[in-house]
């Protein structure tokens, strides 16, 4: 399995119970969606993407791992990569999934 397909299913052990998830091919690779809202996901190159919004960026750079989510060498606010080795740990994760889920919980559903 690549790592797209590995982060993949590490994330869908995690999200799946949650009726208010679906799936949707994008970047390339797969993201999950709360409400219709990207949430995370992984990109065709193995890359742990998430969507924190510009108010909680600074508190989610101090997470394991974070740094600039740049597709066209342009940064993308509010949305950042993590880098893999810092994914080891399931509670590392669970903290990624969790800002994510606080950010886009707020949002109104698509």
């Amino acid at each position: 399995m690549s790592d797209m397909e590995d982060g993949t299913e590490r994330l869908r052990g995690f999200l799946n119970d949650d009726p208010n998830i679906s799936e949707k091919k994008m970047f390339g690779g797969v993201a999950f969606m709360l409400n219709g809202n990207m949430l995370c996901g992984y990109t065709s190159k193995g890359q742990l993407m998430v969507r924190v919004g510009k108010e909680l960026e600074a508190e989610a750079r101090l997470l394991p791992g974070a740094r600039d989510m740049d597709f066209t060498g342009r940064k993308m606010g509010g949305m950042l990569f993590v880098d893999n080795d810092a994914l080891e740990s399931d509670a590392v994760l669970l903290q990624w999934i969790a800002i994510a889920t606080r950010f886009v919980g707020s949002l109104p559903p698509k």
